[in-house]
């Protein structure tokens, strides 16, 4: 497409530090809701990138970025302080997964199959190619994506609507009596609801009588880097262990990091 994979290594530095932290902050310049970023950042893995880096900027892209604050802001009437503990719990998780990552794996973790579906179209990349063949490019490969990952999306969204549908509310509720339940609770809520990172804050703001900060930052935090839908899709593009370990280590830190606030 429009970015090549020289481009790509030369702006991601070699230093897995500093790579991850580049990664981080790259998710505020590049607004990317949760339901699109798997295959976004499948891409990029094709093209180079570390695995560390990738997931660090899948799990702050959906957050951190500017659309998702400013909802955050106008949702918490007009106030800073949920903005800046959501985007920074978020950076900090992002950091903290992506470090441990760049040590516990190597290579890109991805399904065979996924890298043969994109491999397909890179070999005839060439620095001489026009812009109406570069958008030709674009317009094939954004197809291949829906196609390849899209099913995984809708099949999300109606296991995550029927859910909502059967899973009572009131329930929750009642479990979340303490400060680490409560957390818990607002995590499940947020895999099963499975809402965009958009719009997430004008639901977490509903529960601001009920929930504590912690829990709320929590729902906020966790469902963007979790829920039903990008699960799936995860599965379709990662390795299943990579996942649940994956998974694993942004629930903990996810956490700890609630109760902290």
């Amino acid at each position: 497409m429009f970015v090549s994979e020289e481009m790509i290594a030369r702006v991601i530095p070699k230093n897995r530090f500093l790579a991850v932290l580049y990664a981080t902050i790259l998710g505020a310049f590049f607004p990317a809701c949760e339901c699109g970023i798997v295959p976004i950042v499948r891409r990029l893995l094709l093209k180079g990138v570390p695995l560390h880096a990738g997931i660090a900027f899948m799990l702050t892209g959906p957050i951190i970025n500017p659309i998702v604050l400013f909802s955050t802001y106008i949702a918490f009437g007009n106030q800073w302080d949920m903005v800046l503990y959501r985007s920074g719990l978020a950076f900090i998780v992002a950091m903290t997964v992506g470090i441990i990552l760049s040590y516990q794996f190597k290579g890109n973790q991805l399904l065979e199959k996924g890298k043969m579906n994109t491999h397909h179209h890179h070999h005839h990349h060439s620095k001489g190619q026009s812009f109406k063949s570069k958008f030709a490019d674009m317009l094939r490969h954004a197809v291949d994506e829906f196609f390849s990952v899209g099913k995984y999306l809708i099949l999300g969204a109606f296991i995550a609507a029927t859910m909502q549908t059967y899973l009572k509310t009131s329930t929750l509720l009642d479990i979340g009596q303490t400060d680490i339940t409560s957390s818990l609770v607002m995590m499940v809520l947020a895999f099963v609801m499975s809402l965009c990172s958009e719009a997430d804050a004008f639901i977490a703001s509903s529960f601001s009588s009920t929930f504590s900060v912690g829990s709320i930052v929590a729902f906020l935090v966790f469902g963007p880097m979790v829920d039903i839908k990008n699960t799936l899709m995860m599965l379709s593009v990662f390795n299943k262990r990579f996942i649940f370990i994956l998974i694993g280590y942004i629930a903990l830190f996810v956490l700890v990091g609630s109760l902290l606030i």
